[in-house]
């Protein structure tokens, strides 16, 4: 009986040392997954640019990545907390967001468009003033739409229900970064993105203040990423160059 539960001790030791991975040192992502093409839910994976942008920095490191799925409005204080070592979610350099974290050099860029109902009388950004427009809360396009003169903000916790509450006429536009837009507006029938973007912005990857160390780490990784040509890669793989 002894010899069978020192076997029995000695297996499950075996099974717990198997469960704690590859022993490198963890890099933790924090990142919403209902942002496409840069993250998103794929079977029970989550996939996307910028989730394979973060494994390609884990591998330059010698690291594992974990993703810590959450709320987008979480992602800053995850990081400035030291809950992640990083957020990587389509995030575009704010004056807001420098106060509480560092950004890495800029991986990309995209814009903030406008999403309308077919038939629609917004044709461009003016054409805001006095409309109820919907947004993912926390995100730039929040900001942005905060500042629009007479217009009536509606605050959602995913994108996709900004666009459900658009073709449900809650809202009369929604403004979003553009990639996840064309998504949306390729999913779901009688919307389309406008010409005039709203403006355009930078996505980087945020790092708590202090930890300067895998800053500059994660900026080194970019820019050998961009050298060999593997950034744009990833980005190809999921943006069809226009």
């Amino acid at each position: 009986m002894k010899k069978f539960l020192a076997v029995l001790l000695a297996t499950m030791m075996t099974v717990a040392l198997c469960a704690c991975g590859s022993g490198k040192e963890q890099l933790v992502m924090a990142t919403n997954a209902e942002f496409p093409p840069y993250e998103y839910h794929e079977g029970d994976a989550i996939v996307g640019i910028d989730v394979e942008i973060a494994q390609a920095i884990a591998d330059e490191l010698g690291m594992e990545l974990v993703i810590e799925d959450m709320a987008f409005d979480s992602i800053i204080m995850a990081v400035s907390t030291g809950k992640a070592d990083m957020g990587v979610a389509g995030l575009t350099i704010s004056e807001d967001r420098l106060e509480s974290v560092n950004f890495s050099t800029p991986y990309t860029t995209a814009a903030q468009v406008i999403i309308v109902k077919e038939g629609s009388d917004i044709t461009g950004p003016d054409d805001l003033v006095g409309k109820t427009v919907g947004v993912q809360l926390g995100t730039t396009g929040d900001i942005y739409a905060g500042d629009i003169e007479g217009a009536t903000v509606e605050r959602y916790n995913k994108g996709y229900e900004a666009v459900q509450a658009l073709l449900q006429g809650k809202v009369d536009a929604v403004m979003i970064d553009s990639q996840p837009a064309n998504v949306f507006v390729e999913q779901n029938e009688g919307i389309y993105v406008i010409d005039e973007a709203f403006t355009y912005e930078e996505y980087a990857i945020a790092v708590a203040k202090d930890n300067t160390e895998l800053l500059e780490k994660i900026n080194d990784a970019i820019a050998k990423l961009e050298e060999s040509g593997e950034l744009q890669a990833i980005i190809d793989k999921y943006i069809a160059a226009e």
